[in-house]
């Protein structure tokens, strides 16, 4: 069917949801309802689709087009649950089970027949890592079952005065209903306010006599202080105790009427600048039994390393990369001949750090900073000849996040998560060695056409792409468990140590065709004249990005299949 995507904007839902329905025959569009009203009427004017999905939408439908057209809208909550902040309130709530519903687009909000509703499992995770792995894999069945349904033609949705449906509103989560007592909220309590928010919005609190948005928790098991206290700082992060215990708050947010120039999330140590709290590092090879957070690890299971890694949003800071770049040398003295990068759920990178770049005093020496630290990491990987090197996606990868699992000899994937192999709608040539590493995957072809139309991949078509060797259809919760056995299969394998062989082989003929050190000088020598050029498109598309303004007036809807939504990650 000719489907035409309405979304407020082009988020990682939208994203899937276009992947997914491309992967099933469908030509489908997108326009963003924030170009508002008249551009979605423009779009659906231009297409005729058969069928309009709204997979993440914070407006209303045009009443023309829900009238002339069926449009179905995707709710994050179960049958009978109404209004915003569904996952927000089902966090609060500690609700064991939540849902993803189908509905008609009618006049009242979330009261229109249902066309599929699937249920999902609230693992206990931050909201925004529960959207893109337990309700994006409900939303996306559910999509897929609708819109198989409207194309039969023979089914009729049901309506929500049904007996069967207990229909209840809930309000706006306020940030009064949010704020955390210090004093009298238990660890559990507080990690769930955090976790409920920690994308957006946030939690507003007070910090050192300012109002910041705390976003992000996780438990700590050995720092105490008095309830409210900032006790330690570690990897960007800072410890604030509660009354029975402490959390690590990774990011922190000012309001945008504070005076602060940077009202954007960044790493929480680097908002409140120059305190006296003491660093806490914890060991890279952390015992299993501690509590306690640190966004890199290094464990060994028998024959098999892990550098595990998780970084909020995905992005990697200059500081981020060369931490892990330390990790990862580390794992290097260890006698095991596969090693495991990720392997984690959600996020595995996006690359360079546009919210730290755009916070900085010198932009453009930051990106090109931040750009050394990636590259230096994605060489690395790229020059081990010693061992096979995995990159195990639980969740999305973007730009240099993708071109960092590609450095990899094999790259395993969960079926859920979305790849953007591609730089260009940020304004960016690219670099992380993407010129040696995506066309050898993908032959030069392929490699020009993912860079230059710059779409979102599902999992499967990146598979069919050879940007990933092993799909891992698997839920979110269970991939790193499925990771570790495939990674001990990997290690037995009796012809293994012919593939580091062989490996070590090619690496060898490949420099002597075209050095890395030449690729690496090309790309940086376009990326160089890019962040150094005041008129270069990348700094105003980094600044709407990061600030979350918008980028100019309403653009044309793109041609089939080609949203122009601005930076896809």
């Amino acid at each position: 069917m000719d489907i035409l995507l309405v979304a407020s904007a082009f988020n990682s839902l939208s994203q899937r949801v276009y992947a997914e329905l491309s992967d099933h025959g469908h030509r489908v569009d997108v326009v963003l309802a924030s170009h508002g009203p008249d551009a979605v009427r423009a779009a659906v004017a231009g297409t005729s689709p058969d069928l309009v999905v709204a997979p993440m939408l914070k407006t209303a439908l045009p009443e023309d087009v829900w009238r002339e057209h069926t449009c179905l809208i995707v709710h994050p909550g179960p049958p009978g649950n109404r209004g915003p902040s569904s996952l927000d309130r089902a966090i609060a709530d500690r609700a064991p089970h939540w849902g993803v519903t189908v509905l008609q687009a009618e006049a009242a909000m979330d009261a229109g027949d249902i066309w599929a509703a699937v249920p999902f499992p609230t693992a206990p995770v931050g909201k925004s890592d529960l959207y893109r792995n337990e309700a994006s894999d409900a939303a996306v069945a559910a999509v897929l079952l609708a819109v198989r349904r409207h194309a039969d033609g023979s089914f009729k949705p049901q309506s929500q005065n049904d007996p069967s449906i207990r229909v209840v509103w809930r309000d706006f989560l306020r940030q009064e209903q949010r704020r955390i007592d210090w004093e009298n909220d238990s660890t559990a309590t507080v990690l769930r306010k955090l976790r409920g928010a920690d994308s957006q919005p946030g939690v507003l609190d007070e910090l050192l006599g300012r109002e910041l948005f705390l976003h992000g928790g996780h438990p700590e098991d050995r720092l105490r202080g008095r309830p409210g206290e900032l006790l330690a700082t570690r990897a960007g992060a800072v410890c604030r105790a509660t009354r029975d215990g402490a959390v690590w708050i990774p990011e922190l947010r000012p309001r945008k009427n504070s005076g602060d120039p940077a009202p954007f999330k960044r790493p929480a140590a680097s908002v409140l600048g120059p305190t006296a709290l003491p660093e806490a590092p914890v060991p890279l090879e952390l015992p299993p039994e501690r509590r306690t957070w640190t966004d890199i690890r290094y464990r060994r299971r028998g024959d098999v390393g892990y550098v595990t890694f998780s970084f909020p949003g995905g992005a990697m800071s200059t500081d981020q990369c060369r931490r892990l770049l330390a990790a990862y040398r580390h794992a290097l003295t260890r006698p095991t001949p596969v090693l495991v990068l990720g392997a984690t759920r959600d996020f595995f990178s996006n690359g360079i750090h546009l919210n730290v770049i755009e916070a900085s005093d010198d932009p453009a020496a930051e990106s090109w900073t931040n750009l050394g630290a990636i590259d230096d990491l994605v060489e690395a990987v790229l020059r081990t000849t010693d061992r096979l090197v995995v990159a195990a996606l639980g969740g999305n990868a973007a730009a240099g996040g993708v071109m960092l699992a590609l450095a990899a000899d094999e790259v395993w994937c969960r079926t859920g998560a979305v790849l953007n192999p591609h730089y260009r709608r940020m304004g960016l040539y690219g670099s992380e060695f993407w010129t040696y590493s995506l066309p050898r995957r993908t032959g030069a072809e392929t490699a020009e056409r993912l860079t230059t139309e710059a779409l979102p991949v599902s999992a499967a078509t990146a598979h069919g792409l050879g940007l990933v060797d092993r799909p891992v259809p698997v839920p979110a919760g269970e991939f790193t468990a499925e990771v570790d056995r495939m990674a001990a299969e990997l290690a037995a394998a009796p012809g293994l140590g012919r593939r580091i062989e062989a490996k070590a082989a090619a690496r060898e003929r490949d420099e002597a065709v075209r050095p890395l050190a030449e690729y690496r000088r090309a790309e940086l020598a376009r990326m160089h004249d890019i962040f150094f050029d005041p008129a270069a498109p990348y700094h105003a598309l980094r600044a709407a990005f990061v600030r979350k303004a918008p980028t100019g007036g309403t653009r044309p809807l793109a041609p089939a299949g080609a949203p122009r939504t601005g930076d896809a990650r």
